[in-house]
């Protein structure tokens, strides 16, 4: 056994677009003695893009308890480790939590090496307020508990962000309207940096039945955010001054006095009043 303890490293992957590895996430990738992985299949046709061959162990939410000791021995006989999850940074909505606090407890440097994050990648162009956000990771899968669950968060101030499945998203997009309003402000952005990556903003209402309307729309990996709720009675108050003002001028010159009006960004009220002349 190495009287040198070995370290770990938390290695963000691309969430759909390959290119989007780093150059250190590779570095690190090709130099560990073995990668933890959720799942192994998946995961090596990364590695066989990148023509890396090291040795894998799988960690999911069945074995973590047992694959935590594992890789705990592993650590503490030597071995330099990498932590990957299927897609993007590991721990976020991933497993992986109970491996990194049992290393910290046993003192094993946990190395991180950033890169994507579906969370961070939609809330950077979802044209919400990013100074305050809260995630909240997938829903309740039943409708009683989300609804419920929703309730708690009806009332938050910050920009709310959650990720969601295929399998639930039109029931999802259901709840959210019932809970926070047909008028508040969502965002679904779909299959992130893939090949039929979506991006749509708008009423809650708007986007259910979008939504609901097209199947392909209801394919591939949700990212769901929601205006908060100071956010949202700021925008009622926009989408109000837009409504008189666009009855009597043209929609650049009722967005632009409207953002005189209130301050806020040309952008952002431009974009709004598209959405209103339905355009």
């Amino acid at each position: 056994m190495s009287n040198t303890v070995g370290q770990l490293y938390v290695v963000a992957t691309p969430i759909g677009n390959l290119d989007d590895i780093t150059l250190r996430a590779i570095e690190v990738l090709r130099r560990v003695d073995r990668i933890i992985a959720e799942d192994t299949r998946h995961s090596r046709h990364l590695l066989d893009h990148l023509g890396i061959r090291r040795p894998m162990l799988s960690l999911h939410e069945y074995n973590e308890h047992d694959a935590t000791r594992r890789v705990i021995g592993l650590l503490q006989a030597g071995e330099t480790l990498a932590l990957i999850s299927d897609a993007g940074t590991p721990l976020i909505s991933d497993p992986g939590f109970p491996l990194i606090r049992a290393c910290r407890d046993q003192h094993v440097r946990v190395i991180a090496v950033p890169g994507a994050s579906a969370l961070i990648a939609a809330l950077s162009v979802s044209g919400l307020p990013t100074d305050r956000f809260r995630f909240e990771g997938f829903p309740p899968r039943r409708q009683q508990a989300r609804i419920r669950y929703f309730e708690t968060l009806r009332q938050e101030t910050a920009t709310l962000v959650f990720y969601e499945s295929a399998h639930r998203i039109v029931e999802t997009l259901q709840d959210m309207q019932a809970v926070f309003g047909v008028g508040r402000h969502c965002v679904v952005a779909r299959e992130l940096t893939k090949l039929h990556e979506t991006l749509k903003g708008g009423p809650v209402a708007d986007l259910l039945a979008w939504v609901a309307a097209d199947e392909d729309q209801r394919r591939g990996e949700f990212v769901v955010l929601l205006a908060g709720a100071e956010d949202a009675a700021q925008s009622e108050d926009v989408d109000g001054l837009l409504h008189i003002l666009l009855e009597e001028l043209p929609l650049r010159q009722a967005a632009a006095l409207a953002a005189r009006i209130t301050g806020q960004k040309k952008n952002r009220i431009y974009q709004r009043a598209l959405e209103l002349a339905g355009r």
